[in-house]
């Protein structure tokens, strides 16, 4: 899950197989700004959040991640790379899902770069909010 890029990162134990240490450890030099949020399952995560928009990430999904606004607090969901989200939580929630075009013969793509395309998506359509909008060559 992610809700709030510039905050919070939540995990579902059921969706990821990675251990704290080895995600504190893909965050290298910038943990120490996300509040990470760890739930049993879907069922903790929606009891202790208020959820009024999400975006399920799927290749089965019937629409491009652009065809869809993402408004302010919208959730992302990601699956594993090797399984992907649950297909009951994907059917249950039909049209939040969205997919990420790739090549017809590929079964999907990295998780990692799952996640930057619809978070960086999101953040456009929020005109990039609490991020820096230039560089060291500033005019």
């Amino acid at each position: 899950f992610e809700k709030d890029v510039d905050k919070a990162l939540d995990l579902a134990d059921t969706l990821t197989e990675k251990s704290e240490r080895a995600v504190r450890r893909a965050g290298l030099d910038y943990w120490h700004l996300v509040d990470v949020r760890v739930y049993d399952d879907l069922g903790d995560f929606y009891a202790k959040n208020t959820v009024a928009q999400q975006r399920l990430f799927s290749t089965k999904a019937p629409r491009s991640y652009c065809d869809v606004s993402y408004d302010d607090g919208c959730y992302l969901f990601f699956g594993r790379e090797t399984k992907g989200l649950p297909e009951p939580f994907l059917e249950a929630h039909y049209d939040d899902c969205v997919r990420i075009p790739i090549r017809e013969e590929a079964r999907s793509l990295n998780l990692s770069n799952s996640v930057a395309i619809g978070v960086f998506e999101a953040l456009r359509q929020l005109n990039f909010p609490h991020l820096r909008d230039y560089g060291k060559m500033k005019v």
